[in-house]
């Protein structure tokens, strides 16, 4: 009787693991399939600050035209090449490839068409954000691939904006974590990450609508450097998070 009972136990325990997979399975696929997540934040189309006026808008990997694709192509260049090194012409390949995945999700950043020449170009792209839905140890997560922006909109409270939409979709999405990787050569990023999310209260609608948040990344529990410290001494890049649950807390951050 208590074999029995025993083996009940294990079969209610795999059946729940694997409704449990189901279910995560089903959250990633319609995160993936919203065509538009700025909808829900129609706050965040717009960024009228320190005399920018920019427009955000989504897009997809698989839908990118060409001159987005060179625009693209060239703020990687700009921003990452230095910090990659002599690695660039490898990682730069790879980045292409990611770049059109079709399960690869973007918020260009562009000049407000109101502020631009009247004609049929299309205008400039000032930054982008690529992201997907994916699993890291079991936990969904918005894995951020890319923040990019040009260099006459840093400095400009451009990044912490576009940081905040990131969580803001993750979480409405019942994602785990934001998680994403960073040079260790890049130190202004580093600090951007792990610091200078975290200075001032909120300021204005944008802020206190995301005021939630802990704004503060710190790095994960599988990045190089905790997976095996004396290999990671050699990686150069660190893996940080950001954690909205108790499960991925555990799993994700280091202790």
């Amino acid at each position: 009787m208590e074999s029995s009972t025993v083996s009940e136990r294990k079969k209610l325990t795999r059946r729940e693991i694997l409704e449990k997979k189901k279910a995560i399975e089903q959250l990633l696929k319609a995160a993936s399939a919203q065509i538009d997540h700025l909808a829900s934040y129609p706050s965040f189309r717009c960024f009228n600050r320190n005399s920018l006026c920019l427009c955000l808008e989504s897009g997809r990997g698989d839908k990118l035209f060409h001159c987005t694709k060179q625009c693209i192509q060239n703020l990687l260049k700009a921003n990452m090449e230095g910090p990659y090194g002599s690695e660039w012409a490898v990682e730069e390949k790879v980045k292409r490839r990611e770049m059109v995945a079709p399960e690869a999700r973007y918020v260009f950043v562009r000049r407000n068409a109101n502020e631009t020449m009247m004609d049929s170009a299309p205008t400039p792209l000032l930054g982008f954000l690529h992201y997907r839905f994916t699993l890291e140890e079991e936990i969904p997560v918005l894995y951020l691939y890319e923040l990019q922006l040009d260099s006459s909109v840093q400095g400009k409270g451009l990044g912490k904006f576009l940081m905040e939409l990131v969580e803001l979709i993750a979480q409405e999405n019942r994602m785990g974590a934001v998680v994403l990787t960073v040079q260790k050569s890049n130190s202004l990023a580093m600090k951007f990450y792990i610091s200078k999310l975290r200075e001032n209260p909120p300021q204005d609608s944008f802020e206190r609508e995301s005021s939630h948040l802990k704004f503060r990344y710190v790095v994960s529990s599988i990045s190089p450097s905790r997976v095996d410290p004396l290999a990671g001494v050699k990686s150069n890049y660190e893996i940080l998070c950001k954690t909205f649950d108790h499960e991925a807390k555990v799993i994700l951050e280091a202790c």
